[in-house]
C-alpha cells in the first residue's frame, strides 16, 4: 500500500513552485496521493513550520509521510533529512529547527541524511539548480519513499538524533500568583493567540471554567494588555468583540476576540518577546 504525502511550505500559490513539486511526485509514481496541509507558513519561519507539524501530525494514519519545506538555507550545508517519529510517521525536511516540536512532544526515533546521489532528481536542465530543493530533493525523495522505490534505510546514512537542530522551547511557570507563559503561535485567519500553557497546568494553577481571570500581556517587558477576562469552553458563550480565554484544539490555552481579530485589534503577535500572565485576585 502506497503512503500518502502531506505537504507544508512557505511557497504560497502565487507562482508555479507547488505545481512543479507536485509534478515531480506524480512523475515518480502517479498513484501517490498528495494532500496539502498548508503553503502559507510565514516566509522563512522554521519555528512556525515546526509548530504546524506538531499541531496536526498525530491525527493522520500511521506511516504517513510529511514533507515540510521552509528552507531559508536552501543550497547551503544544512542537512536534508528524513526523520522517523516515535509515534509512527516520517518527516522529509531540512534539519533547520522544523523538527523541534514533534521531537519535544512525540519524539524522534531516528533520522537519516538524504543521499543526493540517488535520492535527488537529476535532469540535464536542472543540474545547476541549488535553490529548489522542495522539488529536486525533498519532493523527489519523499515520492520514492512513498512509492516503495526505496525503504527508509535507503534514504541515506543515519545520524545521531542528538545532532538535530532544535529551537529552544519555553516552559510555563506556576507560582502562588497564577501561571506565566508566552504566545507560541497564532491562528492567522481569526487572529487568536495560542500560549505554551497546557490545560493541565492551567487547571493545576487553580483556574476553573467560568472564572474571570486577571490577564496581563507584556511585550519586551512593557504592559500592552491588562484586563479581567473570562475562561469559557466555547466562543458562543462570550459577547461578540469581547476577549476570552479558551482551551484550544491541542489542549493549550488560547486568547481570542470573539467575532473579531485579537492580533489586529489589540496589536499583538507571538514570539519570545511576549509574556502572558494569568493571575489570581
Amino acid at each position: 500500500m502506497k503512503k500518502m504525502l502531506v505537504f507544508q511550505t512557505d511557497f504560497t500559490y502565487k507562482e508555479g513552485a507547488v505545481a512543479a513539486m507536485y509534478g515531480v511526485v506524480k512523475s515518480v509514481d502517479s498513484d501517490i496521493e498528495i494532500i496539502t496541509a498548508t503553503h502559507e507558513i510565514p516566509q522563512y519561519d522554521t519555528w512556525s513550520a515546526s509548530y504546524r507539524l506538531y499541531q496536526y501530525i498525530d491525527f493522520w494514519p500511521k506511516g504517513t509521510i510529511f514533507v515540510s519545506v521552509v528552507d531559508p538555507g536552501v543550497g547551503t550545508s544544512r542537512t536534508a533529512c528524513v526523520a522517523e517519529t516515535e509515534n509512527g510517521y516520517y518527516i522529509v525536511t531540512p534539519d533547520n529547527g522544523s523538527l523541534t516540536h514533534v521531537d519535544r512532544y512525540f519524539g524522534i526515533k531516528s533520522v537519516r541524511k538524504i543521499d543526493e546521489t540517488i535520492n535527488r532528481l537529476h535532469r540535464e536542465d536542472n543540474g545547476a539548480v541549488s535553490i529548489f530543493h522542495g522539488r529536486d530533493l525533498f519532493g523527489y525523495c519523499a515520492a520514492r519513499l512513498a512509492g516503495g522505490i526505496i525503504s527508509y534505510e535507503q534514504v541515506g546514512e543515519e545520524y545521531d538524533t542528538s545532532m538535530i537542530v532544535r529551537h529552544p522551547i519555553a516552559e510555563p511557570r506556576i507560582t502562588e500568583e497564577g501561571i506565566t507563559g508566552m504566545f507560541e503561535i497564532n491562528d492567522p485567519n481569526f487572529g487568536n493567540l495560542w500560549t505554551n500553557i497546557l490545560l493541565s497546568d492551567f487547571l493545576k494553577a487553580g483556574f476553573r471554567m467560568g472564572d474571570e481571570i486577571h490577564t496581563v500581556i507584556t511585550r519586551n517587558g512593557e504592559t500592552v494588555f491588562d484586563q479581567k477576562i473570562p475562561y469559557y469552553d466555547s466562543f458562543g458563550k462570550a459577547p461578540d468583540h469581547s476577549v476570552m480565554i479558551y482551551n484550544n484544539e491541542i489542549n493549550k490555552m488560547g486568547l481570542a476576540e470573539v467575532v473579531g481579530n485579537l492580533c489586529q485589534d489589540y496589536d499583538l503577535s507571538y514570539g519570545k518577546e511576549y509574556e502572558v500572565k494569568f493571575l489570581h485576585e
